[in-house]
């Protein structure tokens, strides 16, 4: 293959076709709508690295408990909005051996989906006092979340934690906290898109400045286990996924069965909140709920008005993964593992031929190989090399949308690239070096 797949005359005809004006500022939706339709236009199968679509099958115990579920009768009743009672206690038990931390099952409350979870906290938590303007990101991280925050009318602060890893991280998180306009922290560890891991160290200074200047840590695991880099599938032994909430009571989980459990499409997920904030009380929260305590009014005002509860059919299902994995029945970490092996092998294609990682180190040691890694080309911005790389066939976003500062790069995700896919992924690249050098 010496040609260019696809010419930039098609590409930016077929852009604007979707309603697409400026390439390097498009959505991760409207990338796979784009590229969608250069696929069925053209015939030619892209290398798909631009959404984090779970590659794997669901378990099977997860599936056949939900199909259990189904065929007796449970389609036809609301579920509980605080949840089936066997997920609760299955959560609080998951959370004790693989994270090491009590909390209550009256707290562990199923989502429909993650982003929902996130959405319920930012509608609650960021009201919780009216002095207080929002949340802080620490970047990178999923664009949607600003988006969220953004629709509710909130303010939201940011900065890009690459040049403040380890001890620097105090000092900036610090800057923004004593503003006393931060209700709440978001991030996710490991992270999207970046895929680096925060330490003990920096999971300390967020969690005693959390309490101190008294905000509420969202910590997104939607990732959970999956720094391949240690092996924390053995429930109750070492080592265990790292969390803030070893080091502040101010915290609410965010777990996902989207990516370690490959359980996206039923769109189940569960928020954990402390015990002391799930009973905590913030008389400001009475101006938008009926309730000033802070989890009756995530379960009864938040998640009331954005469902009647989450499918009682995808609870059991995650409640019998959770079991079995508490049990020592079911490997969490095993199923998906390659995704670590197909990084691996897809950065050596891209730095082989000219590329470099962006975000490249846990402070000091090699980034994991995992479900994300982070591309630049020298001479391109991160716009102008996603434009270029779609006419060869290989997709992916601009780490500008993710509330990075490194405006070169973007975001691979390895998850829909098939082993098969490998050679031709090589092949593309070296015909990109060659026309690029």
């Amino acid at each position: 293959m010496e040609k260019i797949p696809v010419s930039r005359e098609t590409l930016h005809h077929l852009a604007e076709e979707s309603g697409i004006h400026q390439i390097g500022n498009a959505s991760i939706r409207e990338i796979v709508a784009l590229v969608n339709r250069i696929e069925k236009l053209s015939g030619l199968e892209y290398i798909r690295m631009e959404m984090g679509v779970p590659g794997f099958s669901p378990p099977t115990l997860a599936t056949e408990a939900e199909i259990n579920a189904l065929k007796k009768g449970v389609a036809s009743i609301y579920p509980d909005i605080e949840g089936v009672p066997e997920l609760k206690q299955q959560t609080s038990r998951f959370i004790k051996l693989f994270l090491n931390i009590d909390v209550n099952p009256a707290g562990c409350i199923p989502t429909c989906g993650s982003m929902q979870g996130s959405f319920a906290c930012f509608l609650t938590v960021n009201r919780t006092d009216s002095n207080k303007e929002g949340t802080l990101f620490i970047d990178p991280g999923f664009p949607v979340h600003k988006q969220q925050v953004h629709v509710l009318g909130h303010n939201y602060y940011s900065f890009d934690i690459y040049d403040y890893r380890g001890k620097k991280l105090k000092q900036k998180l610090e800057s923004y906290l004593q503003t006393g306009k931060i209700s709440s922290i978001l991030y996710s560890n490991p992270n999207n898109p970046a895929w680096i891991s925060l330490k003990e160290e920096e999971l300390e200074i967020i969690g005693t400045l959390a309490t101190h200047y008294d905000a509420v840590v969202l910590e997104d695991l939607a990732y959970f286990g999956m720094d391949f880099r240690q092996d924390i599938s053995e429930p109750g032994e070492p080592p265990i996924q790292p969390t803030v909430a070893r080091y502040t009571d101010n915290f609410i989980l965010l777990i996902s069965s989207s990516k370690v459990f490959s359980y996206a499409g039923q769109r189940i997920a569960l928020i954990a909140v402390s015990d002391t904030l799930f009973s905590r009380r913030y008389p400001d929260l009475k101006r938008y709920f009926s309730s000033d305590v802070l989890g009756h009014s995530i379960i009864y005002g938040a998640l009331y008005a954005l469902s009647a509860g989450a499918a009682h059919s995808s609870q059991l299902a995650i409640a019998a993964l959770m079991k079995a994995a508490c049990d020592g029945e079911y490997n969490i970490i095993a199923p998906v593992r390659e995704y670590g092996e197909i990084a691996g092998k897809m950065k050596k294609s891209f730095t082989d031929n000219g590329f470099r990682i962006v975000y490249d180190t846990d402070i000091d040691v090699p980034i994991a190989d995992g479900f994300y890694f982070t591309i630049a080309y020298d001479g391109f911005s991160g716009k102008a090399l996603l434009e270029e790389l779609l006419m060869y066939g290989i997709s992916a976003i601009t780490l500008d949308i993710t509330g990075s500062t490194r405006s070169e790069g973007l975001r691979a995700c390895v998850s829909q690239v098939r082993h098969e896919q490998l050679p031709v992924l090589e092949e593309r690249l070296r015909l990109f070096r060659k026309h690029h050098s």
